[in-house]
């Protein structure tokens, strides 16, 4: 156990090496994983999802086999048990509406309407008690009739009379049901992420979780299709309600990250692509917010891991108007010469290597795309290894490759 514990030492510098812009011994490997553990333990998705015991035991095989230097617990096989107790409604999984392996599938839908941004930036608790959490949980419609802002005196009375009420009375139920089981849930996140670093050296990749604020109103509240009306009739409350979300957003991932002890927090971003919007649009309303949560984490200690998903060529001047050494920005799809050109020396790049490759493509394929990308964003430091998206299905020849070649070639 002393030498994974030493070996876990050693892949946690090596990163934060990384991040600081430095040279390492070797080019740090971090894949993002989600259905591929649990597939090469010989698991299903379906069960993985209602027994975490067994998903940790198929992941065990993983880092028996493959040894990253940030590395993933659990955390991606949402309980089942959960998602029915809660009901929510715009998730479906494997072993609920979907069958064995099949993809997460997220549904869109008007979770805020239109004519609701300024009563969610006035009060978001209230909102999100009252009328968010109704709309998206089939077993927690009864939280629209409880408040508490109008608690003083005697007004407590009223208050309180809400608990009263059978509907208020079955979601508080079903809220308590919910809540035991993620207690039990994050209870074996702690402890599979202790056996990761003790029994297989591999420190557990993140502390917190983290969206842009344009992204957290483009994702759970308006969907795809609300958002490009709102863009151009009601810039104005977007922008409103992104302050409110931001400040809060801060606060709380600063807390969360501090609990865990570790400084990584990934940032997953969605809406802010070259696809998605206009450069003008992303410089008025997605790029502030973001540099202002990016810039208090690392004020905070933290360190930004920042997943960029979908191409993102034209917002590189963008990303780099962040502290030196300080934000790591693993990509998907972009131009990696022109990434090392306008980010080296300012922050880490990663990302990259298609995950098509890994599932459809040779291992002569994947050996030479990755001797390529390290021969590309290495040399300077400030360079970490990693794929384009979280990896679910890939040829077990392409992973070995990929791992030996980063291993080996990316030696320095």
């Amino acid at each position: 156990m002393a030498d994974q514990k030493a070996e876990c030492k050693k892949r946690f510098d090596r990163v934060m090496d990384a991040v600081h812009l430095k040279e390492t011994d070797r080019v740090p490997i971090i894949p993002v994983t989600q259905y591929y553990p649990y597939l090469y333990g010989g698991g299903t998705i379906s069960k993985c999802m209602y027994d975490w015991e067994y998903a940790g035991a198929c992941m065990d095989k993983y880092y028996e086999d493959f040894k990253p230097d940030l590395g993933w617990d659990p955390v991606h096989m949402y309980p089942g048990q959960y998602l029915e107790a809660c009901g929510l409604k715009w998730f479906r999984w494997p072993g609920g509406a979907l069958e064995g392996n099949a993809p997460y599938q997220y549904i869109e839908g008007d979770y805020m309407l239109e004519d609701e941004y300024k009563e969610a930036a006035r009060d978001m608790t209230k909102f999100m008690m009252n009328k968010w959490i109704p709309r998206c949980f089939e077993h927690l419609g009864g939280f629209k009739k409880l408040g508490f802002r109008n608690s003083m005196w005697f007004s407590h009375m009223g208050t309180l009379a809400a608990f009263g009420d059978p509907e208020v009375e079955k979601s508080l139920m079903a809220a308590i049901k919910a809540g035991k089981i993620l207690r039990d849930w994050y209870a074996y996140l702690a402890e599979y992420g202790q056996k990761m670093e003790n029994v297989f050296g591999v420190p557990v990749a993140y502390a917190a979780w983290a969206f842009a604020p344009y992204d957290m109103i483009a994702d759970t509240l308006r969907g795809t299709l609300g958002m490009c009306y709102d863009i151009i009739e009601r810039k104005e409350e977007i922008l409103e309600l992104i302050d409110a979300i931001t400040d809060f957003a801060i606060e709380d991932t600063i807390s969360g990250a501090k609990a865990a002890g570790r400084p990584w927090v990934w940032f997953w971003l969605h809406r802010g692509t070259d696809e998605f919007m206009s450069e003008k649009t992303y410089g008025e309303l997605y790029w502030p917010s973001l540099r202002k949560y990016i810039i208090a984490l690392v004020d905070a200690g933290l360190v930004p891991m920042v997943y960029v998903e979908g191409a993102y060529n034209n917002r590189l001047q963008f990303l780099a108007d962040v502290p030196k050494g300080k934000v790591v920005y693993s990509f998907e799809k972009i131009d990696m010469e022109k990434a090392k050109k306008v980010l080296g020396g300012t922050a880490c790049i990663a990302g990259n290597l298609p995950n098509a490759m890994l599932a459809y493509g040779s291992k002569e394929e994947v050996v030479n795309y990755c001797k390529w990308l390290i021969d590309t964003c290495a040399p300077g430091g400030g360079y970490m290894f990693d794929t384009g998206a979280l990896i679910d299905e890939a040829k077990q020849e392409n992973m070995e490759a990929m791992f030996d070649t980063v291993q080996t070639y990316g030696k320095r």
